[in-house]
């Protein structure tokens, strides 16, 4: 479908739009929005059967993996004070979103093998100047808590937080590693 101005919508802004329509009272004489047809099924492709079997595969991993938990009080302090160091730091400037999330993966499990227990990870905060057109500002800012949730790094990790502002504030966060476990103990 096309708008006025000749752009394509797509099938979420057409539904937006039809669930919109539907909320509001027709004008006298005018008849309602008719309902919408039930979208076909999507022909399943191998990349979508791909995709289905990780989210399942991903799901079955996360009933096992370790809940997170916030900085405690007392380390908090700590790092504000500056009686606590952080012991290692990645920064993640300038790198898209695979290069960023590949090399936070291979610093998270480098770190822990190092005994590292706090280190400081630097996403930035994203300008305050609009995005062009498709491009999101502030993206690892977004992405890297939502990657440090998932599966593959839940392990490693014991919780993660806001940086305090000596730090980099909004733009890094802490995060707390766990011990790494020796074999058979």
């Amino acid at each position: 479908m096309r708008s006025r101005r000749g752009k394509t919508l797509s099938e979420a802004d057409i539904a937006l739009w039809r669930q919109v329509a539907r909320s509001v009272k027709p004008l006298p004489g005018r008849a309602p929005l008719e309902p919408e047809p039930p979208p076909a099924p999507p022909i399943p492709t191998e990349t979508s059967v791909l995709v289905v079997a990780g989210m399942a595969t991903a799901k079955a991993a996360s009933p096992g993996a370790p809940p997170l938990a916030p900085l405690e009080r007392r380390l908090r302090t700590q790092l504000r004070r500056g009686r606590q160091e952080v012991e290692a730091a990645i920064d993640l400037h300038g790198m898209r979103q695979d290069e960023a999330h590949l090399a936070l993966r291979g610093f998270l499990r480098r770190q822990q093998a190092r005994g590292t227990r706090i280190c400081l990870v630097v996403t930035g905060k994203g300008g305050p100047a609009p995005a062009l057109f498709g491009a999101e500002r502030g993206i690892l800012r977004r992405m890297v808590p939502h990657w440090l949730g998932l599966p593959e790094l839940r392990p490693l990790i014991l919780g993660f937080e806001e940086a305090e502002q000596r730090h980099g504030g909004s733009g890094a966060l802490y995060v707390r590693l766990r011990r790494l476990r020796e074999p058979g103990a």
